[in-house]
């Protein structure tokens, strides 16, 4: 079984309540707002120094060979990132030096389905009872220069830690994309 199979399936414990679940919403849609206005140091403060961000790929498979239809650790991925390597991406697009960027992209965030659980310490080293199991659904809209147009749409299994201060932070993030093939001439879009 794959690793983005089995980060999804660690959302087995208790619903939050519903002031835990609007809370989680509003962090993502600041979120949105944050990366649709190309604000993306302060993005950066959302995620947390440990921080796990994978968008592994996917191929089409029969239906008895789903298992291996999204690539697991270590083989391709669109993203495999630390916090530290997603700012050095954001230094590069302030740099004027990523070309991919430079107009940048407008983008659309849109964020949906949110379900919000507690997570089991037992089941992830690191992580406390506060700790929130967040899968979500998002469409991005990204237009650049004149006819540049690309949609993406897929899920998000998230860890969010529960900080001293009581906000949230990303640990970690699993992006998976609906389709496999990207139209896209870059991929220079965070999820």
């Amino acid at each position: 079984m794959s690793a983005a199979i089995e980060h999804v399936q660690l959302h087995a414990g208790t619903r939050a309540d519903r002031d835990t679940h609007f809370e989680v919403e509003q962090f993502y849609f600041e979120e949105a707002s944050l990366l649709d206005a190309g604000h993306f140091t302060d993005w950066l403060d959302l995620l947390a120094d440990d921080l796990d961000y994978w968008m592994p790929t996917r191929t089409n498979r029969l239906r008895r060979q789903q298992a291996f239809s999204i690539a697991a650790r270590g083989e391709a991925a669109f993203y495999d990132e630390t916090k530290e390597s997603l700012a050095w991406r954001i230094r590069r697009f302030d740099s004027g030096m990523a070309w991919a960027e430079d107009p940048p992209s407008r983008t659309r965030h849109l964020v949906t389905n949110v379900m919000v659980q507690h997570i089991d310490p037992a089941q992830l080293d690191g992580f406390t009872e506060n700790d929130l199991a967040v899968r979500s659904a998002f469409l991005v809209y990204r237009n650049r220069l004149q006819r540049e147009e690309n949609i993406f749409a897929g899920s998000r299994s998230d860890i969010l830690r529960c900080t001293a201060d009581g906000r949230f932070q990303v640990a970690r993030r699993t992006i998976l994309l609906d389709q496999n093939i990207l139209q896209a001439k870059n991929i220079s879009t965070f999820f």
